[in-house]
């Protein structure tokens, strides 16, 4: 059956009423991670939809599917050219459609069990070791891990856990425009405005020195 363009799922229904957002996976008591920072927008997504389209999240996923383009990027620009949705939000119904999983899929745990299966696994002690010093900063900071990637947020990112070869990880600063020393190396971030600007690359627990402290204190600091 040809698809037609511009139709809506909920044509001729009353306004959707707000689904309340899942509720996250729970985090195991004693974890040392917390949910991911884009969840809490998220949660708030899922109210606003409605508020704002008449139509829930399932109602929109139904629609793209049925009508919608093939990829994903077809999928947001179709969003937003033919139902006026914010880049935010077609970026967000596009991956629903696509598949990805929400906040009440967010499992950290296994995550970073991921991140260092097979030949990484002998990363993991290190790995544990970064992240009880990143927490040991001060009760704000918050370890989220992602599929590649084991960011620590204060108010915004301000270093990162990224296990680069089965025997390194490359552990990254936010530190702007400080001038690189001793071992550590610029990465280039900043005059591409990333959030990393810095890194040291740690194979053992005695690579965490003095000089490492002092660039990871002075990260957190940098994001107060």
């Amino acid at each position: 059956m040809p698809r037609k363009k511009g139709a809506t799922a909920t044509a001729g229904k009353p306004a959707a009423k707000p689904k309340p957002a899942p509720a996250a996976a729970p985090v195991a008591s004693g974890s040392l991670y917390s949910p991911h920072p884009s969840f809490g927008m998220e949660n708030a997504y899922f109210e606003n939809i409605v508020k704002r389209t008449g139509k829930t999240l399932e109602e929109w996923v139904e629609l793209v599917k049925r009508y919608g383009p093939e990829t994903q990027k077809e999928r947001r620009e179709w969003l937003k050219k033919e139902h006026q949705l914010t880049t935010n939000y077609a970026w967000w119904v596009a991956e629903r459609a696509e598949g990805r999983g929400g906040v009440e899929d967010y499992d950290p745990e296994a995550l970073v069990e991921a991140l260092y299966s097979g030949s990484k696994v002998g990363l993991r002690p290190l790995h544990e070791h970064l992240v009880r010093l990143g927490k040991a900063l001060g009760e704000d900071v918050r370890v989220c891990p992602c599929k590649t990637i084991v960011p620590f947020y204060r108010r915004h990112v301000f270093a990162e856990i990224k296990p680069a070869t089965k025997t390194r990880i490359d552990f990254g600063f936010a530190l702007r425009d400080t001038p690189a020393t001793g071992r550590l190396v610029d990465t280039g971030g900043f005059a591409k405005r990333d959030r990393i600007t810095h890194q040291i690359s740690l194979a053992l627990l005695a690579d965490i020195d003095d000089e490492f402290h002092r660039w990871l204190r002075a990260a957190y600091d940098m994001d107060a």
